[in-house]
């Protein structure tokens, strides 16, 4: 009863905080709301039991990702005026139907789910969880892992040059 109640409560806070990063007008406040949420996240991995990727996500999304937001932030000089760009070759029909498309691929792998659920998994042992998860990152999932590093890089390079004041 005490872990229902606590998953609940942290559950309702991630989507709280989550509301509060996306509707807050300050940047840093919404970074500093995304903080509180990866830490939400983390303290769910430990009450299911996953304290390995409690720690990961500790150090990794609430660490270094959030850093990198803050950066970026305040790099790039966000009270200068939007510019008006209006964009006459933009196909806005045409993302409309792949939305449309996206949602419909949804509804239907919600309901082929519902009509055929998959069994139950067993209960994956905490003792000696790190191996298992660093052999498959470094064998099975090295290229995505490898692709999600260059992203990362990529972005920041792309916030500095954004954010250069030309001379």
């Amino acid at each position: 009863m005490g872990t229902a109640i606590a998953f609940y409560f942290i559950s309702a806070c991630i989507l709280g905080f989550a509301v509060l990063v996306i509707s807050t007008k300050d940047t840093v406040h919404s970074v500093l709301f995304l903080v509180l949420d990866f830490l939400f996240v983390s303290a769910l991995y430990v009450l299911l039991g996953a304290q390995f990727l409690a720690a990961i996500q500790i150090l990794v999304y609430a660490g270094g990702i959030v850093v990198l937001y803050l950066f970026v932030v305040m790099l790039v000089n966000l009270k200068r005026a939007p510019e008006e760009v209006k964009d006459p070759n933009r196909r806005s029909t045409l993302g409309g139907i792949m939305v449309a498309a996206v949602l419909g691929e949804l509804v239907v792998i919600a309901v082929y789910n519902a009509v055929n659920p998959l069994p139950v998994p067993y209960a994956v042992s905490t003792v000696g969880f790190v191996e298992p998860v660093a052999l498959a990152l470094y064998t099975d999932y090295l290229i995505p892992f490898e692709v999600a590093s260059m992203l990362l890089l990529v972005a920041m390079v792309g916030a500095i040059i954004l954010a250069r004041r030309e001379l």
